[in-house]
């Protein structure tokens, strides 16, 4: 593995996967297997940072491990496996735990958003997460790593904990200093009810966010309710952006189309926002709706979704214990 390139990336099972992971995340993790040697990791650790139901966290490693292999992985090309399977992940974040700042960590603003105006019920492991998440990435010595606009804090985090590391330890170019993969196309999906805020399972109203198993019924119904506007669509980028509701709808259609958002502009201009509805229902219909149906048919044996992730883990597990055997003798561990 030594000098190539290699992705790694994970997915918080917290179930109910969306439209956002879909565009943000799984579409681009297809993608990138195609021209690297990728590692997708179900990153069940970082889910307990806040309480999760024991039952529902097991469901849901394996509804995204369906989710993964119904957009297209590979297990054959990608190592898809569980974080919390190789315990390497855990050994090599308590040693960078050690190397890390607090003034680094206090920096952090994602931190601050999550645990909200009561930081003091805060998990240690809420607070300490962007550690984990640098050991994700370094146990496998990753050269880049696929992330939105709210992760790049935390992978700039890890290549100040790598360069230090390989400072403190006087081991130069030990830990390589993983590179962003920032799509060039979508980068946030919002809300359908409210263009401001990004798309998200947590959000009360399922009128906000087009889950990957929503039927076609579904997906009707929920662009047929998206916020948008009375009049008819601008043929400018300027004017949409005081509507982010109906920009959001468009940016939409413009990636599943795979057109660029000034042509959809112009293609969509002077029409009401019933067509652009129409339209993108169905272009959600014809690249969703299938996707949600082989998850529900991956779903049903899960014997065969946990024998992706046991084979995935002994893979990613030879990766990290050569790599974690080195680590210690850098740090002068027996």
């Amino acid at each position: 593995m030594e000098n190539k390139k290699l992705v790694f990336s994970g997915v918080q099972p917290t179930g109910n996967l969306h439209l956002g992971n879909y565009l943000g995340a799984l579409k681009n993790f297809v993608s990138l297997q195609k021209e690297m040697e990728c590692i997708y990791c179900v990153v069940d650790l970082h889910a307990i940072t806040i309480f999760q139901n024991p039952k529902h966290l097991h469901n849901n490693v394996l509804e995204t491990t369906a989710s993964f292999i119904a957009t297209g992985l590979d297990p054959n090309k990608s190592i898809i496996f569980n974080q919390s399977s190789v315990s390497g992940h855990a050994e090599l974040a308590w040693i960078l735990n050690c190397v890390s700042r607090i003034g680094w960590l206090n920096r952090m603003t994602q931190f601050k958003d999550k645990a909200g105006s009561d930081k003091e019920k805060a998990s240690v492991g809420l607070y300490i997460y962007p550690n984990l998440m640098a050991s994700d990435i370094l146990l496998y010595k990753a050269t880049h790593v696929p992330v939105g606009a709210d992760q790049k804090q935390h992978l700039e985090l890890s290549r100040d904990i790598a360069q230090k590391f390989n400072k403190d330890f006087n081991c130069k170019d030990f830990f390589p200093l993983p590179e962003p993969l920032i799509s060039k196309k979508i980068s946030r999906v919002m809300s359908l009810r409210d263009g401001t805020k990004k798309m998200s399972k947590s959000e009360e109203s399922d009128y906000s966010r087009i889950n990957l198993q929503d039927t076609a019924d579904e997906i009707n119904k929920k662009i047929k309710k998206a916020k948008s506007d009375s009049n008819s669509i601008p043929g400018e980028i300027k004017s949409l952006e005081k509507k982010p509701e109906a920009l959001n709808l468009i940016t939409i259609y413009s990636e599943l189309t795979q057109s660029s958002l000034e042509k959809t502009i112009s293609e969509m201009a002077g029409k009401e926002y019933s067509y652009l509805k129409k339209r993108l229902a169905e272009a959600l219909i014809d690249e969703i709706a299938p996707v949600g149906k082989e998850i529900k048919k991956l779903l049903e044996d899960k014997s065969h979704l946990k024998n992706i992730l046991k084979k995935g883990t002994e893979k990613a597990s030879i990766i990290a214990e050569e790599n974690l055997k080195n680590i210690r003798e850098k740090v002068g561990l027996i």
